[in-house]
């Protein structure tokens, strides 16, 4: 195996399972990428940034796309299980809309910057990036729809459009909020986004009460 040797040939690097060394390539891959964007990127950079040659890099991934995708997937499904997390944490309505929001915040104001791979990617035109960037809204918004649907009545196109306009109000203001960095902290910009959203959303009855 090749796998414990750096692009120098001289020093060795610790040996680590194959599992390990993918999230090890992984990590040191999304450092690279945030910093610099995808056509920036150089695979070089990224060996160099894991301490690997970079025939140990393509031992996992053949290429810079594929790479890219890898840690796409990753950050999408990070953010959908955090939705789906804040939907299941309570039954009760006004408190999973601030939980939804407030999931959006955290993940963009992580300190990795995974958030930009999804939302500010520079490789949008190609296709298997878009449909994983899109896949973000479509899956967070099905979560959204479903407890509207059961808790409204309304018809699966009304509460997947309704569904879809929360996930983009959480998405687009999370990013405005950190590019702006103003005087308001992730806790109080998330909580005042969510009573924007639960003041519009709470205007459809549930179909047990009257509001």
């Amino acid at each position: 195996m090749t796998d414990d040797t750096n692009g120098g040939g001289a020093t060795k690097s610790v040996r680590l399972p194959r599992r390990a060394r993918r999230a090890q390539l992984l990590t040191s891959a999304l450092e690279v990428f945030v910093a610099q964007g995808y056509h920036a990127a150089a695979m070089d950079d990224i060996a160099e940034r894991a301490g690997v040659s970079k025939p140990v890099l393509y031992q996992h991934f053949p290429g810079k796309l594929e790479l890219y995708l890898a840690l796409l997937d990753q950050s999408c499904d990070t953010i959908i299980s955090s939705c789906a997390k804040a939907l299941d944490s309570t039954e009760d309505n006004k408190q999973r809309v601030a939980a939804t929001m407030h999931a959006f915040y955290a993940y963009v104001s992580s300190a990795e910057g995974a958030f930009r791979l999804v939302f500010e990617s520079d490789l949008t035109n190609e296709p298997a990036v878009r449909a994983r960037v899109d896949r973000v809204t479509v899956e967070c918004a099905k979560l959204i729809a479903h407890v509207i649907a059961d808790d409204t009545g309304l018809p699966e196109e009304a509460s997947q459009l309704l569904a879809v306009s929360l996930v983009g109000m959480g998405q687009v203001s999370a990013r405005f909020w950190l590019q702006e960095g103003g005087a308001l902290n992730q806790d109080e910009a998330a909580t005042l986004i969510s009573g924007l959203a639960w003041r519009g959303i709470r205007g459809y009855p549930r179909t047990d009460e009257t509001r």
